[in-house]
């Protein structure tokens, strides 16, 4: 990760290429920007006179110093309206900003986070401490740094400029205790993210399920966890048809990772999370279209933020107990390969009758539940790029949740809002179950011609493999790649790291986040 360092002067005493102020709506400089204004001549003021810049959310102002302190440039970013900032106000500020910087070849970049002034522009009804603030900052500068250039090839001597140390500047020495320990909260964070984003965007020839076996045991083997894997013959022994039929047409062998972290009670129920990771997905015999078939690279995007999450709780030592599955496969369509109209057996004995090979996703995670129940979890929570339905129903803003308990969807959707990782509940009906029966077998992997609803049946079809255990089923189709957010680049995102580790965070604090509290849940 970028180095992080913490540092408090006066601010016309810090030495920076570039100095971060973080700016509220309002028509003119107050406080220190004032000052800094009269400094520069009215550049400023002038701004907000001109509607050039008003401090409106991630809007920039890119100012030269021209010696009048000793920061040679000043970046001027807005955080949004006065008394409504939030913790992801800040992360998109601080992402917006840190972007900027890197394109004007500044190597360092401050980030000034004066000691109680943030907790001016507050709701009345939600404190942002100083620890908050810099944590939200500190995560918003690191995630948008993020870059993914391992197949490239580069020049000697064109290499790209970037960003070698973020500082954290504060006007109060008393408080450089908060700003380290949220600064390396974010920066462990950042880590399981970007891991998540590393998995995501490797190709499908390096990143296969064997791959993802191995990362995922030395991850392990660094973090104390203990890491299983299950191969071929362990889980045929399982009776594990569902996952295998998947599997059935690639060279690739399939994988069920298992990785437990036990940093709570010794006989503590776990929360577990099933991530899928199909780590290709042609479609099977059932082909998709060839338009950006490329990007079914991502169909491990679960997978990878189970194992993400997993690093970040461990290194993290939250008092929790937690279970990662991550049932891992290649879909392609080969001689072997299953096809509409056969009938797999999975491990919970249902029958299952395949319409549509490319509804393989399902198919992997019915028998991962089914798996998940030995560990007698109180919670299971599936994350899966299960259907392309959620990304016309959401876009690429927010991510589906289903489940069975309200009480566990209220949780992850409070965490999703306080993270900015947004979820939104879709619903789960009796109607919705009838469409997944088959007249030939227990079930069908899709519905009927003309039900729609292609989210909400990929969460009733998985719904009985769930069992009675609490489960919340995450579709993180739209999410994953290609989410639109200045701390998230191109391409894959993590989405869903940040959003569990809180939810555990809580878990293991016994029960609801601010957020859930905040709104009376």
């Amino acid at each position: 990760m970028i180095k992080t360092t913490l540092k408090s002067e006066k601010l016309f005493q810090h030495k920076t290429p570039c100095l971060v102020l973080f700016c509220s709506e309002d028509k003119k400089p107050a406080g220190e920007l004032k000052k800094i204004d009269q400094a520069l001549n009215g550049p400023v003021a002038s701004a907000f006179k001109d509607k050039r810049f008003e401090g409106k959310p991630n809007q920039t102002l890119l100012l030269n110093a021209r010696g009048s302190m000793k920061a040679e440039n000043v970046l001027l970013v807005g955080i949004g309206k006065p008394k409504e900032v939030t913790e992801e106000n800040l992360r998109q500020a601080a992402g917006t900003a840190s972007s900027l910087a890197e394109a004007s070849q500044f190597k360092k970049i401050t980030f000034y986070l004066p000691d109680g002034e943030l907790e001016k522009a507050l709701t009345k009804d939600k404190k942002l401490s100083t620890g908050e603030a810099a944590r939200a900052v500190a995560e918003g500068s690191h995630l948008a740094l993020y870059h993914f250039h391992q197949y490239k090839s580069v020049e000697k001597g064109e290499e790209p400029s970037r960003i070698e140390e973020i500082i954290l500047l504060s006007n109060s020495k008393s408080a450089l205790a908060k700003l380290k320990q949220a600064s390396e909260r974010a920066s462990k964070i950042a880590e399981g993210v970007c891991l998540a984003r590393d998995l995501q965007s490797h190709p499908s020839n390096t990143a296969t399920p064997t791959y993802l076996a191995e990362t995922a045991k030395k991850i392990a083997a660094k973090h104390k966890i203990i890491c299983k894997v299950l191969g071929e013959k362990e889980m045929q022994k399982l009776g594990m048809g569902s996952l295998l039929g998947v599997a059935k047409g690639s060279h690739q062998p399939p994988a069920l990772i298992i990785l437990e972290y036990k940093g709570g009670k010794k006989n503590e129920a776990p929360i577990a999370i099933v991530g899928k990771a199909v780590t290709f997905d042609t479609g099977g015999i059932s082909l998709k279209p060839p338009a950006n078939m490329h990007e079914m690279k991502m169909d491990m995007s679960g997978g990878a933020v189970t194992i993400g999450t997993l690093q970040t709780v461990a290194s993290l030592k939250l008092p929790i107990n937690v279970v990662g599955l991550i049932p891992s496969v290649e879909n392609m369509p080969g001689g072997s390969a299953i096809k509409p109209g056969d009938i797999l057996t999975s491990m919970s004995g249902k029958t299952i009758e395949v319409l549509n090979t490319d509804a393989e996703g399902r198919l992997i995670l019915a028998d991962a539940l089914s798996y998940a129940a030995r560990f007698k979890p109180r919670a299971v929570i599936d994350l899966a790029t299960l259907t392309g339905a959620v990304i016309m129903a959401l876009g690429n803003f927010a991510a589906g949740v289903l489940g069975n308990d309200e009480k566990l969807i209220d949780n992850l959707k409070a965490s999703g809002a306080l993270t900015g990782e947004r979820l939104w509940q879709l619903p789960l009906w009796d109607e919705h179950d009838k469409e997944t029966k088959s007249n030939i077998a227990d079930l069908k992997n899709i519905a009927s011609p003309g039900v729609g609803a292609g989210t909400t049946m990929g969460a009733a079809f998985l719904k009985p493999f769930a069992g009675d255990q609490p489960w919340a089923h995450l579709d993180i189709a739209g999410t994953s790649w290609g989410a639109k957010k200045p701390y998230t680049p191109k391409g894959a995102s993590g989405f869903g790291v940040r959003l569990l580790v809180n939810f555990l965070e809580q878990e293991a604090k016994g029960g609801k986040s601010k957020s859930a509290k905040k709104h009376g849940k």
